[in-house]
């Protein structure tokens, strides 16, 4: 079964606090669409090599875990969609009294680690990374010559493709020559801005997450880019921001991305500030449209009436947990508010969970 953000961020939470006295907490990624039975022989030969550890008990720990977690992949019939994450190992706090504890997901998005570990902790990383992930922007740095495209998602930079322009570097002098030179070069200037709007078109144009796209280059290329409108207007309409760049490779996407810090930041801000407007618009302007405070909200989303549940980040964990159960079975989206702005304060204020209705109860 696909696990939520909540109950990644618990499971997290949760295997934080374990420490292994050695190296006996094992990490098993899976990734999607990998086969669940290669695993199952990678980890047979990993016992096999664990028998060679020299401590007797870190050597049954470590080989407990391994024989616990294959034993519960014999029960998947076949890969699961997103992949899988799987925890075991010995938490005990007392040296020579074992606890072997198991765990398992499928996360809420495909995974695309595949990973073993042996460790004094668990490798968490890539759900952390996954469930920081709401939506992604799209990344372009280009010049005359070259174009990378990437994408960011949460912390994590993707070259999705690499191009360029085939424009020769020199120029011959002399009358005509050089005019036409200069006419062939502004041809293929063109050509190669159409072929980089294409490119994003096939990559950006159906992509859900998609929140905005950054373009980065030197100052008059990127302008007659996207002043040039080779982009179609609904990609048009998602640049939201122009960053001056030397670097048109893979590097230059990096830079790219520290330069706009501050532009993304806003977009987080921004993104919350819109969410409470439309709480607060939904509860001033409609009649028994919307509910204010755990009891209401709770009761709402048991007549499953729910479109959408506010939650503050300061909420209550155990409420926080109960009201998103109930949202992901009746089917109602659910948005966390910070107090970082000063709307989300002032949500938190009235208390801190609402909600916007489908219909009165």
């Amino acid at each position: 079964m696909i696990s939520t953000k909540t109950q990644v961020t618990e499971l997290l939470e949760e295997l934080e606090k374990y420490k292994g006295k050695h190296t006996e907490l094992v990490t098993v990624y899976i990734a999607a669409g990998y086969d669940v039975v290669s695993v199952q022989k990678q980890l047979e030969g990993e016992k096999a090599t664990a028998k060679n550890i020299k401590s007797a008990t870190t050597r049954k720990n470590v080989i407990d875990a391994l024989e616990k977690i294959i034993r519960e992949l014999k029960n998947y019939r076949g890969s699961p969609e997103n992949g899988l994450a799987l925890f075991c190992g010995n938490i005990s706090p007392v040296e020579g009294v074992p606890d072997l504890q198991f765990w398992a997901l499928e996360p809420p998005h495909p995974l695309n680690t595949r990973l073993y570990r042996c460790d004094k902790e668990f490798v968490l990383d890539p759900l952390k990374q996954m469930i920081e992930v709401e939506e992604v922007f799209g990344l372009l740095v280009m010049d005359r010559k070259e174009a990378t495209i990437g994408l960011l998602e949460g912390k994590l930079i993707q070259v999705l493709q690499k191009m360029t322009s085939g424009i020769p570097s020199q120029i011959r002098a002399g009358g005509q020559s050089a005019q036409r030179f200069h006419r062939i070069t502004e041809g293929l200037t063109k050509e190669f801005y159409k072929r980089i709007a294409d490119e994003m078109q096939k990559i950006f144009l159906t992509m859900p997450k998609l929140k905005g796209i950054i373009v980065g280059g030197p100052v008059p290329t990127k302008d007659e880019f996207i002043n040039g409108e080779y982009l179609p207007v609904q990609l048009g309409k998602k640049v939201i921001g122009r960053i001056d760049l030397g670097d048109a490779s893979e590097s230059g996407l990096n830079e790219l991305v520290e330069k706009s810090g501050e532009l993304l930041a806003q977009q987080e801000i921004t993104k919350e500030k819109d969410l409470v407007k439309e709480y607060f618009g939904a509860l001033k302007e409609t009649h028994g449209m919307a509910a204010v405070g755990f009891p209401d909200t709770k009761k709402a989303l048991e007549y499953g009436a729910v479109q959408k549940v506010f939650m503050s980040t300061k909420t209550d964990k155990n409420i926080q947990k109960e009201l998103m159960e109930m949202a992901v079975n009746s089917g109602a989206e659910v948005s966390i508010i910070s107090t970082e702005t000063v709307e989300g304060q002032q949500f938190f204020n009235i208390g801190g969970v609402g909600a916007i209705l489908r219909f009165k109860i």
